[in-house]
């Protein structure tokens, strides 16, 4: 059975939102507006990345 993962939310760090992704996993991963304007503007680069790199078969 595929395991759920939990959906991202939206949080507030120092007084700025931020979206975190995996939240209550041992590793979440969060960010704000300007560090996700980099990664819509990378897109492409960042999908070029894990096709050359990841190690797990698809």
């Amino acid at each position: 059975m595929d395991e759920q993962k939990p959906q991202p939310v939206v949080e507030e760090f120092k007084g700025n939102k931020v979206l975190v992704l995996n939240p209550g996993s041992k590793f979440p991963f969060s960010f704000g507006v300007g560090k996700a304007k980099l990664i819509i503007e990378n897109i492409q680069h960042i999908k070029d990345f894990v096709a050359e790199y990841d190690k797990k078969p698809a």
